[in-house]
């Protein structure tokens, strides 16, 4: 499989060859997980994937519907994610952090007993008050005489969400609250039993491949920050639904060759957040961004992940937005410059994001 067929499959599996409808809980489940310390970023991302959406949808599927949350899953990152999905990625994900955690606590300067009363407290508080936004959890720990500085009031609220206790939920003024996970979900946020692993690890292995393939079981595995044998565990679950290539790629057989665009057409130009599902998916970033480009794309090195406008498919330029009140400026920075016809449909991206966010484009 040449790299053209590869970016026209994942531009498919990505739901960059068209946009979906359904509303924000559509994208989300063909994606299954969406990275999202971002809040703006993986607003954006479901933006350039579903039909006609707006934030007000977004927050109301936080909120309203309770039908999306998000919590630390894949790698020890923050991820978006259906609700009915969030019990068995948790099973799967959180005991890979623990040892992480307890050791970044330590460095923090918290003792196990001060852990242990702190997300006692997290836990206890949740239960009794509702949502409650970072600041509100940070006063009260540090009036139980509980370190808060530095790293330290993350990785406490870190140790509450990897048990389960807690997830980001509503907004609140603005801001995404946590919430008691129980409470707020119901039943459904309890962990399936541990003998349902290897169900949830073929569960993993196919939903994965709708929203990425094709790929490898290095990518799985890397993408949801499992052991390689885990990620070879559920591929070899769901080999008959499965579709080789060459170089160690699968792709569901369920996708059809037709799906999508053909490979003889283009794909519509985006613009993409930072940190988006294309950029994060796979242990290699080609073909979505070549490599001559990454520097311009991710300039730390790999730490921080700048919004990109895609060509065909392909990285072409940067872009920032300028927020001011109920208007919007957006500025594109081309890797070399691209025909106006290009330009043209990036400027109706850049008016769909105006759109999506309530404000009038302006420049």
């Amino acid at each position: 499989m040449d790299p053209r067929q590869i970016l026209q499959r994942r531009s498919v599996s990505q739901l960059l060859d068209r946009r979906v409808r359904g509303g924000p809980d559509a994208g989300v489940r063909t994606l299954l997980a969406v990275q999202a310390q971002d809040r703006s970023a993986w607003r954006l991302a479901l933006r350039a994937r579903i039909d006609g959406i707006t934030a007000e949808d977004v927050n109301i599927a936080l909120t309203e519907k309770r039908s999306l949350v998000v919590a630390w899953l894949n790698r020890g990152t923050l991820h978006l994610v259906c609700t009915d999905d969030y019990p068995w990625l948790l099973a799967l994900t959180a005991p890979t952090q623990v040892a992480a955690n307890s050791r970044r606590l330590s460095q923090e300067g918290l003792s196990p007993d001060e852990v242990e009363r702190g997300v006692h407290w997290i836990e206890r508080s949740l239960a009794s008050r509702g949502p409650m936004v970072r600041g509100q959890l940070r006063d009260g720990l540090a009036g139980l005489g509980i370190r808060t500085e530095g790293q330290a009031l993350v990785h406490l609220i870190f140790a509450a969400v990897i048990r389960g206790l807690a997830v980001l939920g509503p907004m609140v003024g603005g801001e995404q609250a946590f919430v008691h996970a129980r409470e707020w979900l119901g039943a459904g946020a309890d962990p399936p039993p541990i003998d349902r692993r290897d169900t949830a690890l073929a569960e993993l292995a196919r939903r994965y491949l709708a929203g990425h393939g094709p790929a490898t079981d290095r990518d799985l595995a890397k993408w949801a920050g499992l052991p390689l044998r885990d990620a070879r565990a559920g591929l070899r679950a769901v080999a008959s639904e499965l579709t080789e290539f060459d170089g160690g790629l699968v792709d569901l057989a369920s996708r059809r060759a037709g799906d999508g665009v053909l490979e003889s057409e283009l794909l519509p130009p985006r613009l993409l957040p930072a940190y988006d599902p294309c950029l994060v998916g796979w242990r290699e970033r080609e073909p979505f961004l070549r490599r001559a480009d990454e520097p311009l794309a991710i300039p730390t090195g790999g730490g921080l992940f700048r919004p990109i406008a895609t060509v065909e498919g392909v990285a072409a330029a940067t872009w920032g937005v300028r927020r001011q009140g109920d208007r919007i400026a957006v500025r594109i920075d081309p890797f070399e410059p691209f025909d106006p016809e290009a330009m043209a449909a990036l400027q109706g991206e850049a008016e769909d994001v105006a759109r999506f966010e309530g404000r009038k484009l302006i420049g």
